[in-house]
């Protein structure tokens, strides 16, 4: 891959890096078994962008096959899989080389690539292709699913290397201290936790004193606490004095692979551990799936479904390799569930294993991350049935269906039930696609009484084709939901799915109120924000619906399902865990390039959309000046002089430009005033020796002592400051611009800088010192303002300027480019290491890094969490929330929280706890206050002395409010009307029994 397209590969770049994509783009991949496993793992090696894929299947579809191969329908039965799937395959990354073959697998063939992947195999082919592969140095990996059960298989040779373990940032800490003694103590700044472990290894840059540390190789260090961590003897280094950054180093580990042949003996070590409510499970399922190809090897078919005797087969032969193993705790249940589940083949478990084992693709081809050592199995048995009857095994024969892949597993009374759902999706990205794709697989809502809607505000851009894969380059520019909800409807004919464009949130309440929640039986949450997540929470809770809900984050993925009456919520919106900036480090002391991106950032908010915005709104208001003044002298000062600068010409002394020149001027005095005179008058207020009241150096920790920069039109950065600059500043004024280089140099000639004068002003140090620092701003200058600006005259002017809105994914607009100069400018004045255009563009566009393996992993673990539920499940041992970091195959599946109660006058409750109320009961006159709290001391015995709505007390023991409706007392004290749609109110009470409870159960009110 020479060039690698950072607009198709943007998200996943922040995931794998420039290096680690370069490797994958010269790796050749097989993929063996064109089934649903394996065109899902096909799907995702294709879109991560390795050079080729060949997919390989001599066999021909079947109606099984269509409950999980997505790119396979009705008219594909009777021909061969990989031929079927292999256009549409190519259609998923225009990068990527995807070619088939439909002979036989040979050692010849294998030759041909770095990784081969074998699915729907044989445990013969397994061992006699795992052999030839670890002899001659092809990664090897076998993925197989069995009904409800998965395994994963990885051998990447006898000495892999591995780059990087977890693909993490290299922890960076700046130094408060370090000792001289044996072991010598190093103390981190007290903004940050040093993040380090033992035995990391780091090495020192820019100590001043303790000048032999710069010098030195990684360091070993022993962790001390959260703040400070030893070394080795620092006792003969020179005394220490100031300053000083430690950064983590990532070496490279090679790991040593056993052969598939070498690993079928159970070795716990080599057996991956994910689900801790059965801790042994995987131990028993190695032994099965031997057993299984057993009995295909003799039998020549998979066991029927739920046959007892093809069960006590498997049974027998899991005994007898236990001879051997001799588990203490074999799980014999597990096993005969395993045989009776065995021919099932499940679109939501296929997803799961299939971006596991991509994701091992991944490793193979990068040498990024850590590979699976070596076996990884996983059941969700749990999605059976909780109770254990006799079934009839004529439910599970196969129909000639679509579906049969699923009816084999759980029945077709099931499917019937799978085909009635009414759910809703909010979101239609990457998750949303993928369970779009499961729904339309396993039928949900497929059936005549059965429905999906899908609601996404947004639009296809082109870096949304890496990892949402029903998008095509064609579709950009269209509707995610409309465009999704077509294309599954292409997949499965039967889906009923309807696609919106609104926004979840109160603004869309007429539209998803309690008629439309009333109806489903669940909702899905495939959102990138909390804010949103929460609100569908909070919907999902006032409606008693269950909620699916998934996300990622790169490599980490998490899921989590909410059941009525059984578990905890998502809960309310938490506040950000990620600090603020202060203020007065991004104004004058920064110390990271977060910081500089942050401050660069609010330069452009502040000049190219605020200042345009503000001039607009001062033109066009009449009370614009009054209004301002309302929002604080501060402020308002702040707005005035931006506003008054915009108006007047740059010959008059404003910053109002009338052609291409004068933005070219602007930008280079912008230039001097940012990165050369502010920074002399810091030094001049605070010189580079400067003490504190206690004397110790006031240029220390945290803060850096910065040097001003001399513009040199030879310097790339800063030219690109310039010309990223002046085209903005000439766009907000309609002005066209110039990326002539040559051109602009011969402007900025004839540019006339002025000398900088230090002037004899206090610069605050902290955030308290700046904000008493504004409050005593001259009041003058504010006056003398708002009579300029109060001028009639000033209205006159026949001005109009254009807002900028940032826009991070489009490289022609000059916003990235503008914030990334304007960073590492302010970067190299306090000695910052500066980043590219990529890592500035993550870090100021406050982008998610994500990836499809993570995504498609992440959405089976959600319908397989979704079977759950709508078979009705209420032991909350049967559900899992899981967090998965397929870096470096790290998997925690437990139960969910049990919703937390809460005593109210000694009765217990729950969230899921209420009192729903029929304002109008069959449809006659609305009922009183008082008959409402009549209707609550009949329920539960408790009297209601005072009701909150919103924030409003609408009750309070007045007694001439109790025969009033309860719809106009809350019109009379909100001073509002009910919006029309509003049919349900929530109503906080609280109980004379117990005045003083902080938790309560709400009252529905219904206005139906």
């Amino acid at each position: 891959m020479a060039n690698i397209d950072e607009g198709f590969y943007s998200r996943q770049l922040y995931v794998l890096g420039h290096e680690a994509m370069h490797r994958m783009g010269t790796a050749s991949v097989l993929v063996a078994g064109m089934r649903g496993l394996g065109v899902e793992i096909a799907k995702n090696v294709i879109l991560s962008g390795v050079k080729s894929v060949t997919i390989q299947d001599e066999g021909v579809a079947q109606w099984t096959d269509l409950s999980s191969q997505f790119f396979l329908n009705e008219s594909s039965v009777g021909q061969n899989r990989a031929l079927c799937s292999l256009q549409q395959l190519r259609a998923l990354n225009p990068h990527v080389q995807v070619n088939q073959h439909t002979g036989t697998l040979n050692q010849e063939l294998l030759l041909q690539f770095q990784v081969v992947v074998l699915t729907d195999s044989s445990l013969d082919d397994q061992k006699r292709f795992g052999d030839f592969c670890h002899s001659n140095g092809i990664q090897f990996i076998v993925a197989d699913t069995k009904g409800l059960c998965g395994q994963l298989f990885c051998d990447f040779g006898e000495a892999f290397e591995v780059l990087d373990q977890d693909g993490e940032t290299p922890e960076s800490v700046l130094i408060q201290k370090i000792s001289q003694g044996n072991p010598g103590i190093v103390i981190c700044s007290d903004d940050q936790r040093h993040g380090f472990k033992d035995g990391s290894r780091v090495i020192f840059s820019e100590v001043q004193g303790m000048t032999e540390l710069n010098s030195l190789g990684p360091v070993e260090i022993k962790e001390r606490g959260s703040f400070s961590f030893s070394i080795g003897d620092t006792s003969t280094f020179s005394k220490y004095e100031r300053g000083g950054i430690v950064t983590e180093v990532k070496e490279p580990r090679t790991i040593h692979f056993k052969s598939l042949s070498q690993t079928l003996t159970l070795d716990p070590e080599l057996l991956t551990t994910n689900d801790f409510g059965k801790i042994d499970r995987h131990k028993t399922l190695h032994l099965a799936f031997q057993a299984l190809h057993a009995f295909v090897e003799k039998e020549q078919r998979l066991p029927r479904p739920h046959c007892q005797s093809d069960a006590d087969v498997i049974l027998r032969t899991v005994r007898d390799l236990n001879e051997d193993v001799k588990l203490e705790n074999l799980d014999e249940a597990a096993v005969r569930t395993f045989s009776f589940t065995a021919q099932g083949d499940l679109a939501p478990l296929n997803a799961f294993i299939a971006g596991l084992a991509a994701q091992e693709v991944i490793k193979a081809c990068s040498r990024k991350f850590m590979p699976l050592k070596q076996w990884f199995y996983y059941d969700a048995l749990e999605c059976l049935p909780e109770d254990d009857i006799q079934v009839d095994e004529s439910l599970f024969s196969l129909k000639g269906s679509r579906y049969d892949g699923q009816i084999a597993v759980f029945g077709s009374d099931f499917q019937e039930k799978l085909g009635r759902q009414k759910y809703f999706l909010v979101g239609a990205g990457a998750i949303g696609c993928e369970l779009l794709k499961n729904f339309a697989l396993i039928g949900l809502g497929a059936g005549e009484e059965g429905h999906i809607t899908v609601t996404d505000m947004d639009h296809i851009e082109k870096s949304n084709l890496n990892r949402q894969f029903l998008f095509r380059s064609q579709d950009i520019g269209k509707p995610k939901s409309e465009v999704a909800a077509r294309a599954v409807k292409a997949m499965n004919p039967q889906m009923n799915i309807t696609a919106h464009q609104n926004r979840l949130a109160s603004e869309s309440e007429q539209v998803y109120n309690y008629h439309f929640f009333s109806k489903l039986n669940g909702a899905a949450a495939a959102l990138d924000n909390v804010e949103a997540r929460a609100y569908l929470d909070a919907c999902c809770v006032a409606h008693k619906k269950p909620m699916l809900e998934g996300g990622t984050l790169g490599s980490k993925g998490h899921t989590l399902v909410v059941v009525p009456h059984l578990t905890e919520s998502y809960g309310p919106a938490k506040s950000s865990s990620k600090k603020e900036i202060p203020l007065c480090t991004l104004k004058n002391f920064p110390h990271r390039i977060e910081h500089t991106l942050q401050w660069a950032r609010d330069q452009f908010e502040g000049i190219f959309k605020h200042t345009p915005e503000n001039v607009m709104m001062y033109l066009r208001d009449e009370d614009f000046v009054n209004g301002t003044l309302g929002r604080g002298e501060v402020e308002a000062l702040q707005i005035f002089e931006e506003v008054w600068s915009g108006l007047l010409e740059l010959s008059s002394g404003g910053k109002r430009p009338q052609a291409w020149e004068d933005c070219v001027k602007w930008a280079r005095l912008q230039w001097e005033t940012l990165f050369h005179n502010d920074i002399q008058q810091l030094l001049h207020c605070f010189p580079h020796d400067e003490l504190t009241s206690h004397g110790l150096p006031f240029w220390s920790g945290t803060k850096r002592c910065p040097h001003p920069l001399t513009f040199d039109p030879n310097n790339v950065t800063h030219m690109d400051y310039i010309v990223t600059a002046a085209n903005l500043y000439g766009q907000t004024y309609g002005i066209s611009g110039s990326t002539d280089r040559a051109l602009t140099r011969e402007i900025l000639e004839k540019v006339t800088v002025p000398e900088f004068t230090p002037q004899s002003l206090k610069i605050p140090v902290t955030d308290e010192e700046m904000e008493n620092e504004k409050e005593n701003e001259e009041a003058e200058k504010l006056k003398e303002l708002k009579q300029k600006l109060s001028s009639l005259s000033l209205k006159t002017l026949m001005i109009e300027m254009f807002p900028v809105d940032f826009e991070k994914d489009d490289d022609t607009n000059f916003h990235m480019d503008y914030i990334t100069a304007a960073s590492n400018l302010r970067a190299e004045n306090y000695d910052i290491p500066a980043v590219d255009r990529h890592e500035s563009k993550r870090i100021a566009g406050r982008i998610i890094p994500a990836i499809a393996t993570t995504t498609a992993a992440v959405s089976g673990l959600m319908c397989l969490e979704l079977y759950k539920l709508v078979q009705g499940h209420k032991n909350i041992k049967s559900y899992r929330t899981a967090f998965v970091n397929l870096a470096v195959m790290y998997f925690v599946l437990s139960l969910p929280s049990r919703a937390k109660p809460f005593t109210v006058a000694g009765k217990k409750f729950t969230l899921w706890d209420d009192f729903l109320v029929e304002g109008r009961r069959s449809g006659g006159q609305e009922m009183t206050l008082e008959q409402l709290i009549q209707f609550v001391k009949e329920m539960c015995d408790l009297e209601v002395c005072s009701l909150v709505y919103g924030r409003s007390l609408i009750y309070n023991g007045q007694e001439d409010r109790l025969k009033q409706s309860v719809s106009e007392l809350i019109k009379m004290v909100t001073k509002a009307e009910l919006p029309p749609h509003k049919n349900m109110l929530e109503l906080f009470p609280s109980f004379t029994e117990d005045e003083d409870c902080e938790l309560v159960p709400r009252i529905r009110y219904l206005l139906l």
